[in-house]
């Protein structure tokens, strides 16, 4: 799916919502950037996506370096839903 808008919650919270650039089988999030490099917001703004989307994994991958650079997230705080 593209463009998945997710509601955040900050201590019950509605403080508004995020949007992944990609969802793939609603366990991997793609955030796509085409920058010189990456930098640390970026990649910190792709683990704020998994937590938030409450995913194992995401990848941050970035086409406009002089080469393809991609990083693999994991999700420190991921839990299986149980419900």
């Amino acid at each position: 799916m593209r463009e998945v808008e997710q509601r955040i919650f900050y201590h019950g919270i509605d403080v508004g919502t995020r949007r992944a650039d990609f969802v793939v089988e609603e366990k991997i999030m793609v955030e796509l950037k085409a920058l010189i490099n990456l930098e640390d917001v970026h990649l910190a703004q792709a683990k704020n996506y998994v937590v938030a989307y409450n995913f194992p994994v995401g990848l941050l991958i970035n086409f406009g370096a002089i080469s393809l650079q991609y990083k693999k997230v994991f999700n420190p705080k991921y839990r299986l839903n149980q419900d």
